[in-house]
């Protein structure tokens, strides 16, 4: 059983350095690299990331991940039925964002359903 602190500390970790990472010009995460991003892209990774640290420590760990993990659903939908590459004429995607944002949605969803809170030892 994955423990849902743990995921959450894991994911949000990851995502804030992600955003992060977009803010520095590199072939991966910028508005030419890999994943095409923008300043808006990487601040909704960054605020994100913070979501699933504030729900790990609020022990709020798997509640978070379900919810992050079905927004990711939704924001996978709208990207695969967005025309061009601008997702809520605001947030800067392509191909590989649409194909990534699916696998998280996934990852991340699956991960929430199989993993636990750890319960409070009682003295």
């Amino acid at each position: 059983m994955i423990d849902a602190k743990l995921l959450a500390r894991v994911l949000g970790a990851t995502f804030v350095a992600t955003g992060l990472l977009g803010f520095v010009p590199n072939p991966i995460v910028s508005p030419d690299g890999l994943f095409a991003v923008n300043t808006m892209h990487n601040l909704v990774h960054v605020v994100t990331g913070f979501v699933f640290l504030i729900g790990a420590a609020m022990g709020k760990s798997r509640a978070t991940i379900l919810g992050i993990g079905i927004g990711y659903v939704a924001v996978t939908i709208l990207g695969f039925l967005t025309e061009g590459h601008l997702l809520l004429g605001m947030i800067h995607i392509n191909e590989a964002d649409r194909w990534l944002h699916a696998g998280l949605a996934v990852a991340i969803l699956g991960g929430g359903l199989i993993s636990r809170e750890r319960a409070l030892a009682t003295a």
